[in-house]
């Protein structure tokens, strides 16, 4: 999260127009974007398309934020705005019938490939059937490693309410693994938030 670490004079002059430093926010923001997408987005989301999509919104919108300070909280509203969209978006593809391609890599394990698709597919599975919510808190807190306190500014929510859906979420997740087939890959994930 080196963006977080960006100090408010990058964001106001970023903000004021100075092309070197929006491309410096945008390269500083761009990767956390991209995880946000990735794990938020759900199988249906293309996160690299969807980040793409916040990052011009976030270039064109600039100049409406009022205080520095709350960039980060600001950016991760696009961002759920974005991949709500992009949801709506895949939940038509499916109705539809119009499919994304698949890519190869032709460089892959290809037994690794699977275990790891699988088990990717899996996760992504049981946080997509998570209620909204449940699934930002606990993908911020356990996944991206974030403070309940940053967690909180970053929703706008108290740190209660935080900790609250992150101790269901985790307890949903913990159910939902137990009785998956790839349980063995996923049984180090069930131990989120008993240490």
């Amino acid at each position: 999260m080196a963006f977080l670490a960006c100090n408010s004079d990058l964001v106001e002059d970023a903000r004021l127009g100075d092309t070197r430093a929006r491309e410096r926010l945008m390269d500083l923001c761009l990767p956390t974007v991209l995880g946000w997408c990735a794990r938020l987005g759900g199988p249906k989301v293309d996160a690299e398309d969807a980040a793409h999509d916040v990052c011009v919104v976030v270039l064109t919108k600039l100049d409406s934020l009022r205080d520095g300070e709350a960039f980060v909280s600001w950016l991760y509203g696009i961002t759920r705005r974005i991949l709500a969209k992009h949801r709506r978006r895949g939940w038509v593809q499916r109705w539809t019938g119009a499919a994304l391609p698949d890519i190869a890599d032709l460089d892959a394990d290809p037994t690794r490939s699977h275990d790891l698709s699988e088990l990717s597919v899996a996760v992504q599975g049981i946080l997509e059937r998570m209620p909204g919510k449940q699934r930002e808190v606990l993908v911020l807190c356990d996944v991206e490693e974030r403070t309940d306190e940053d967690v909180a500014a970053l929703l706008g929510i108290p740190v209660g309410t935080v900790k609250s859906r992150l101790r269901t979420a985790r307890g949903r997740f913990r159910k939902a693994v137990r009785g998956h087939r790839v349980e063995p890959q996923l049984i180090g994930l069930t131990t989120w938030g008993q240490g």
